[in-house]
């Protein structure tokens, strides 16, 4: 175990700085993640590092928020533990070699497949300690789930991007690992049939915690609907066999083992089916039923996708465009309701087409005075989410 550090001073010491404007950084892989943060001193945190507490029998973990990902994955699988919320790892997307942190998937709020039974990164942080833009260190939370003193701030801290404050120090639910993960996957569905036999396994008693649909072409010749079980081996066995009683009437069934398992929902968390893709990606919430019809709207710019949350999440990769195709994609969007996040696309575009969706007024004003709350002089991350924050 690493003891916490007495304080924060050497970073309170740069932020205090009123010339000041940083850019965040710890295992900095994330950097092309949102909009380029331009004039900005590099800043790193990586000496924020280092497990300071488990506690398995509680289950929560505290560390230094720069603490490798891996690092942190590794001690929990000794005690047959993990982080629910399945954070994917999206280095291969942007070509960052850098080790991923903790604290940068939680200032993303970065969540897998898992998201649809285990909720966002944002509902497993407990408590953290932070330094924020007017360089006074402060802390929220806790290390019990009860203790909801500061619990609004863990929210809110979570998707800031490292905008209104440096995490030094984070807290998070841990829960246990399962035992075994199947995946039953069905053949041949187009984009309709899939996401309403999603919707029927979603609604049913069998608590699934996967499921996607990779159309044809994007991991094989043929569409592949994918339904993932976890728990014991004699539950996961029976609910299985439930399962496929679902879902034989809607096509050819096969299952896939444990290892199997874990490599395809890797795969779909990671985007890795489409990390080759030369073009802007695009991640899209919208709701499940509205996915079909949102897709074959893009499919005259050439669009490539899949779907994962049950549908409520679609993965487009489209062809090099000086927009990244923004207009089209929001555009299609907006009778339909939801949110398109510019995943990855040359910093030139990054800096004109908004990143993320465009706010509305009455948001948008609210995030600007929370902005001005935590860094009134914009010295973390400048520009980072829009050209105001």
């Amino acid at each position: 175990m690493t003891p916490a550090p007495a304080d924060e001073g050497e970073l309170i010491a740069a932020l205090a700085d009123d010339q000041g404007r940083f850019e965040l950084l710890a295992g900095g892989t994330k950097r092309d993640y949102g909009r380029p943060v331009a004039g900005a001193t590099p800043l790193s945190l990586a000496r924020f590092s280092g497990i300071r507490a488990y506690e398995p029998e509680e289950l929560v973990l505290t560390c230094g928020a720069a603490t490798p990902l891996a690092e942190i994955e590794a001690l929990l699988a000794t005690k047959s533990q993990m982080l629910a919320f399945e954070p994917p790892d999206w280095r291969a997307l942007w070509g960052a070699s850098g080790r991923q942190t903790l604290g940068g998937v939680l200032a993303c709020n970065l969540g897998g497949p898992r998201r649809i039974k285990a909720g966002a990164a944002r509902d497993h942080l407990l408590g953290f300690r932070a330094v924020s833009g007017h360089a006074q260190a402060f802390k929220a939370g806790g290390r019990v789930v009860k203790n909801v003193t500061g619990y609004d701030l863990c929210k809110i801290m979570c998707g800031s991007f490292g905008t209104l404050a440096a995490l030094t120090e984070v807290t998070v639910k841990v829960l246990p690992a399962p035992e075994t993960a199947r995946t039953l996957a069905v053949e041949g569905l187009d984009d309709g049939a899939a996401i309403a036999l999603l919707a029927r396994a979603a609604g049913s008693p069998l608590d699934v915690s996967g499921l996607a649909h990779l159309p044809r072409g994007i991991a094989d010749v043929r569409a592949l609907t994918a339904l993932r079980l976890e728990g014991t081996t004699a539950s996961v066995a029976a609910r299985l066999e439930s399962l496929e009683r679902l879902a034989e009437p809607h096509g050819a069934l096969a299952r896939l083992d444990h290892a199997a398992s874990q490599a395809l929902w890797r795969k779909i968390g990671d985007a890795e089916f489409l990390c080759r893709h030369v073009g802007p990606l695009w991640r899209v919430s919208i709701a499940p039923s509205h996915g079909p019809r949102y897709v074959a709207a893009l499919k005259i710019a050439g669009a490539r996708h899949y779907y994962d949350w049950s549908g409520g999440l679609v993965w487009l990769a489209l062809p090099p465009a000086p927009g990244a195709h923004a207009a089209m994609v929001r555009g299609a969007l907006a009778p339909l309701g939801g949110h398109a996040t510019l995943i990855r696309a040359e910093a030139a575009i990054r800096t004109k087409v908004p990143v993320f969706e465009p706010e509305a007024p009455g948001l948008a004003a609210l995030a600007r005075r929370l902005k001005d709350s935590f860094d009134p002089e914009r010295k973390l991350n400048p520009g980072r989410m829009t050209s105001d924050a």
